[in-house]
C-alpha cells in the first residue's frame, strides 16, 4: 500500500497538468452545489429571522378556524373574521393590546405610471396597526395616516417606484384610489419582506378598499400582558371565541409564514438549482473517466514495467484510485471554499437586481459543506473505478509494446446492448406518453433514452464523425483529412469526450421545445378559446397584482364601439367537500366574447343558485345537467346549486362558472383578473383600442393589448424562464469544454513524435493548429447533434406527459431558429475548447518531437 502511494504521489507531481481538466471539472460542480445549499440554508435563517423580529410583539392571533385550498395552491383561503369580536377580547384577563388586522390586495403605482412590484411576491394593502409591537412594519420615516387617503408604505416599494413622503400616487385596490404617502416602513429591520410590496392606510379607508362590509378583518391581533405566555393566552383566549374561530400563538403564526416562504419559493429555489447542480455533476462525470481513460492507456508499458517488477493487480489498480482521490479531495476542498464565495456573492447581488437578500451572516451547516465534499470525492472515484480496474489488468508483456495509444473501438456487445437500451426506452416512452398517460413512466424512458445514447456512442461515432467531418476533405484539403482521421482513431473516447457535451446541448434542447411548445400552447388557448377583439389586463402573474376592478367591463360594455365585454372575476368554494377554484362572469356574455365548445344546458338563467362546469370537470364529478353540487363558502355558508350548463372548454373559463349575483355574498376583496372585449361591426382595432384605453384609464390604467398581444404577453414569464435556465446551464457546458481541451491535450502529449514527424515533412504551424482545432470541432459537432437529438426528443416526451396528466391540451412546437442558434454554439463551443491544445501542438519542438518515445 505504501509503494502504491508513493508511486500515486510520484505520478501526481510528474504529470500534475494532466488533471488540470479534472481538478477544475470537480472543483466547479461541488462549488455549484455548496453554493447552493449555502444560500438555501442563509435564506431560511434570515426569513426566520426577519418574521421573528417582525411578529416579535404578537402573542397570539385569533382567525377563522377552516381555509378552503383548491387545486395548485399551498396556502388556503380563510373568511373574515368579526371586529366586533376585539370588545370581548379586551376583557380577557392578560390581554395588553388588541388590533384587527385587514389585508386584501393594494398595488401602488411609481412616479413613472407603472404599477410596483406583481411579478410574483403579492402586493399587499392593509390597516396601520397603531400598536408599533403589534404591527410586524416599523414607521421608518415621516408619521402614521390619520385622514382618509394618506398611506405608510414600505421602504422597499417607495424606493423601488421613486416615490418619497408628501407625493401623490394611485393604489389600486383594484379600483384606483389616490393616495398620499406621509410615511416609510421597514419590515423586521429590513426595506421589505423581499420583494413584496405593503400600503398600510387608515382603518376606515382599508374596511371601505379592502373588504366586503365594515367589521371585517382577516384576523386579529392579541398582545399579552407582563408575565403572561403565549400559550396560556391562547388558552385563555379560546373560551370567549365563536364557533368556527381559533386562536393561535404569535409563534405558530411566524411559524407558518416562515414556512408558506419555505415550501413555495425557497424550496423550489433551492430544488431548481440543486437540479442544475446534478446536471453539471453528471457532465463532470463523463470528463472525469475519459481523462482517466486516456490517461491509464497512456501509462499502459508504465504499468506493465510495474507488473513485470512485482507489482500486483490491486497494487495498480489501488495506485490509480490513490491519484484519483487525492484529485477528488483537493479539488473538492477547493470547491467548497468556491461555493461559499459563490453564495456571499450571490447575497450582494441580489439586492442589485432588485431581489433584497434578507440580511445576516452566511448559514454554513455541517450538511451543506459535508454532501458536497462526499458528492465531489464519490464521483471523482466512481469516474475513475472503471479505468483503474482496466489499468489493474495489464499484462506484464505490454511492456514490450512500442505504443500506447488508445485504439479501442466500439464492440459488438455494446452495440447489442444499446439497442436493446434504446428499444426500451422507446417501448417505456411511448406507454408512458401514449398508452398509459404517466409521467413516471415518461420520465423512466427518458432516462433510459439517455442511458442508450451513452452506451451507443462509440457504436454511432465512427458513422457520425464520417459524415460529419466529409466536406472538410474538400474545404480544408489534407488538414481537414488529418483532422477527420484523428477523430475517428477511438470511437470510444471520441463518443465519451463528446458525452459530456451532448448531455449540456440535450438539456438546452429540451428546455428550449418545451418552452416553444409552453408558448405554441398559450398561442392555441387564446387563439381556440378567446373570440374577442382585444383583452384588458394586469402584467402579474403569481400571487402579485391587484386585478381589475368589476366595474371595469360594465363601463366598457356601454360604449357605442363596444359589442361585448365581458370580466372574469375568480372565487373559492368546496365543491361537494373539494376545494375547487370559480370563474365570477356574466354567464350570457362570457358565451358571445369566448369559445366554450359544445354545451349542453342553457347558460343564460344561472341565476343565483346555477352552476356551469366544463365536461371534464363533470365526468369527474359525476355531474350532469339537471343534478346539484353542494357549496361550501369561506363564509361558512352552504347552498346547493343546480348544474344547468356543461362546457367543452376552460383554458380560460375555468371549470366552475357563476354568476356575479351568486358569488356577492360571499365575496370579500372583489376584482377581475381579465376582461375581454369584442367590437361592432365595422370597428377597427386601431379605433376601439383607443376607445377601450380612454375607459380603462379611469380604472387604474390597465393594459389593452390584442389577441396576439395577450397570448405573447401571457408567455413573457416563459422567456425569463428559460434565460435562467440558459446561464445556470452555462456551468455545464464550460464543464463539457473542459473535457474536450483535456483529452486534447492528453491527445497532444501521446501524438507527440506523430506531430512532430508531420512537422518534419513539411506541416507548418498553422496547419498544424487547423487540424487540432477542427477535431475539437468535429468531437463538438458529434456531441452537439446527439444532444439535439436527445434534447428534442426528451422534449417531445416532457411536453405529451405534461399533456396527459393535465386538463390543459398542450401543444408541441420545435422552434428552429433557436435551435440552430444552439447547434450553432455547440460548435463555437468545440472550437474554443480547442484553442489550448492547438497552441500546445504549436509550441512543439520539431527534434524532440520526433526523438520521444
Amino acid at each position: 500500500m505504501n509503494a502504491s502511494l508513493r508511486i500515486s504521489l510520484s505520478s501526481l507531481r510528474a504529470h500534475k497538468r494532466r488533471f488540470a481538466g479534472t481538478f477544475l471539472a470537480v472543483l466547479l460542480g461541488v462549488a455549484f452545489l455548496a453554493g447552493t445549499l449555502v444560500m438555501g440554508d442563509t435564506l431560511r435563517a434570515s426569513f426566520d429571522t426577519m418574521f421573528g423580529n417582525a411578529t416579535s410583539g404578537t402573542d397570539a392571533v385569533v382567525r377563522s378556524a377552516d381555509a378552503i385550498t383548491t387545486p395548485g395552491e399551498s396556502q388556503g383561503v380563510r373568511r373574515p373574521v368579526d371586529t366586533a369580536l376585539v370588545a370581548g377580547i379586551e376583557r380577557v384577563s392578560g390581554v395588553a393590546a388588541v388590533s384587527p388586522d385587514i389585508e386584501g390586495a393594494g398595488q401602488l403605482v411609481g412616479r413613472d405610471g407603472k404599477p410596483i412590484g406583481g411579478q410574483g411576491p403579492p402586493t399587499l394593502a392593509g390597516n396601520w396597526i397603531a400598536d408599533p409591537k403589534l404591527n410586524p412594519y416599523r414607521l421608518a420615516e415621516g408619521r402614521l395616516p390619520s385622514r382618509s387617503g394618506e398611506v405608510v408604505v414600505n421602504r422597499g416599494a417607495a424606493k423601488k417606484g421613486h416615490l418619497k413622503i408628501g407625493d401623490t400616487t394611485t393604489l389600486r385596490t383594484p379600483d384606483p384610489v389616490q393616495v398620499t404617502i406621509v410615511g416609510l416602513a421597514t419590515f423586521g429591520g429590513e426595506d421589505g419582506m423581499a420583494q413584496v410590496t405593503f400600503t398600510g392606510m387608515t382603518q376606515a379607508d382599508a374596511e371601505k378598499y379592502l373588504t366586503a362590509k365594515p367589521g371585517e378583518a382577516a384576523s386579529i391581533r392579541v398582545r399579552a400582558g407582563p408575565g403572561v405566555s403565549q400559550h396560556r393566552l391562547v388558552a385563555d383566549l379560546t373560551p370567549v371565541l365563536p364557533k368556527g374561530v381559533e386562536a393561535i400563538t404569535g409563534q405558530d403564526s411566524a411559524q407558518e409564514n416562515t414556512d408558506m416562504i419555505s415550501s413555495q419559493f425557497l424550496t423550489l429555489f433551492t430544488t431548481f438549482l440543486l437540479v442544475f447542480s446534478g446536471i453539471a455533476l453528471l457532465v463532470a462525470t463523463f470528463s472525469i473517466h475519459n481523462t482517466f481513460a486516456i490517461v491509464v492507456a497512456q501509462r499502459t508499458r508504465e504499468n506493465a514495467l510495474l507488473r513485470a517488477l512485482g507489482a500486483s493487480r490491486r497494487q495498480v489498480t489501488v495506485a490509480t484510485l490513490v491519484e484519483a482521490s487525492v484529485v477528488a479531495v483537493t479539488a473538492s476542498a477547493v470547491g467548497l471554499a468556491g461555493g461559499i464565495g459563490i453564495a456571499a456573492g450571490l447575497q450582494a447581488l441580489f439586492p442589485a437586481i432588485g431581489f433584497p437578500f434578507p440580511g445576516g451572516d452566511l448559514v454554513i451547516s455541517g450538511l451543506s459543506m459535508l454532501l458536497p465534499l462526499a458528492v465531489g470525492i464519490v464521483v471523482c472515484l466512481g469516474s475513475a473505478l472503471l479505468p483503474a480496474v482496466r489499468a489493474g489488468r495489464i499484462a506484464p508483456l505490454a511492456a514490450l509494446r512500442e505504443t500506447a495509444v488508445d485504439q479501442s473501438g466500439a464492440s459488438r456487445g455494446r452495440a447489442v446492448v444499446g439497442g436493446g437500451l434504446a428499444a426500451l426506452a422507446v417501448g417505456t416512452t411511448l406507454t408512458g406518453v401514449l398508452a398509459n398517460p404517466s409521467l413516471w413512466l415518461a420520465g423512466l424512458g427518458a432516462v433510459l433514452a439517455l442511458a442508450a445514447f451513452v452506451v451507443l456512442g462509440p457504436v454511432a461515432s465512427s458513422t457520425a464523425v464520417r459524415t460529419i467531418g466529409a466536406p472538410l476533405d474538400k474545404l480544408r484539403g489534407v488538414t481537414g483529412a488529418l483532422a477527420r482521421r484523428n477523430a475517428l482513431r477511438s470511437p470510444k473516447r471520441t463518443a465519451a469526450t463528446a458525452s459530456a457535451l451532448m448531455i449540456g446541448v440535450a438539456v438546452v434542447s429540451l428546455f428550449t421545445v418545451f418552452g416553444a411548445s409552453l408558448k405554441a400552447t398559450m398561442d392555441q388557448t387564446v387563439s381556440r378559446s378567446f373570440a374577442g377583439d382585444v383583452a384588458v389586463s394586469t402584467p402579474s402573474f403569481g400571487a402579485g397584482g391587484s386585478g381589475l376592478s368589476p366595474r371595469l367591463a360594465p363601463a366598457l360594455a356601454g360604449q357605442p364601439t363596444v359589442e361585448h365585454a365581458v370580466g372574469l372575476g375568480r372565487g373559492v368554494a368546496e365543491v361537494d367537500g373539494k376545494g375547487r377554484a370559480l370563474t365570477v362572469t356574466d354567464p350570457v356574455t362570457l358565451g358571445k366574447v369566448f369559445d366554450l365548445g359544445d354545451v349542453r344546458g342553457s347558460l343564460d338563467h344561472l341565476g343565483t343558485d346555477g352552476l356551469a362546469v366544463t365536461r371534464k370537470e363533470a365526468d369527474k364529478q359525476h355531474l350532469t345537467t339537471g343534478d346539484t353540487a353542494r357549496l361550501t363558502f369561506t363564509d361558512g355558508k352552504k347552498q346547493n346549486f343546480t348544474v344547468r350548463a356543461v362546457y367543452g372548454r376552460s383554458e380560460l373559463a375555468g371549470d366552475y362558472v357563476i354568476t356575479r349575483a351568486a358569488w356577492a355574498p360571499h365575496r370579500t376583496q372583489d376584482s377581475d383578473s381579465l376582461v375581454a372585449v369584442s367590437f361592432k361591426g365595422g370597428v377597427s382595432t386601431a379605433e376601439g383600442k383607443a376607445a377601450v384605453r380612454k375607459v380603462a384609464a379611469q380604472y387604474g390604467n390597465p393594459e389593452v393589448q390584442t389577441r396576439q398581444e395577450y397570448a405573447q404577453s401571457s408567455a413573457s414569464g416563459i422567456d425569463m424562464m428559460l434565460t435562467l435556465v440558459y446561464a445556470l446551464l452555462a456551468l455545464a457546458v464550460l464543464i463539457a469544454l473542459l473535457g474536450i481541451a483535456n483529452t486534447l491535450t492528453l491527445a497532444i502529449h501521446e501524438r507527440t513524435r506523430e506531430l512532430g514527424l508531420l512537422r518534419a515533412v513539411g506541416q507548418t504551424r498553422a496547419q498544424l493548429r487547423a487540424m487540432v482545432r477542427w477535431e475539437s470541432v468535429l468531437v463538438a459537432a458529434f456531441g452537439t447533434a446527439g444532444g439535439l437529438t436527445l434534447g428534442a426528443f426528451l422534449g417531445w416526451v416532457l411536453v405529451k406527459a405534461s399533456d396527459g396528466a393535465s386538463d390543459s391540451a398542450f401543444a408541441f412546437a420545435v422552434p428552429p431558429a433557436q435551435l440552430v442558434v444552439v447547434a450553432l454554439v455547440g460548435l463555437a463551443a468545440g472550437a474554443l475548447a480547442g484553442l489550448r491544445p492547438t497552441r500546445l501542438a504549436a509550441r512543439l519542438d520539431v527534434l524532440r518531437a520526433i526523438a520521444t518515445e
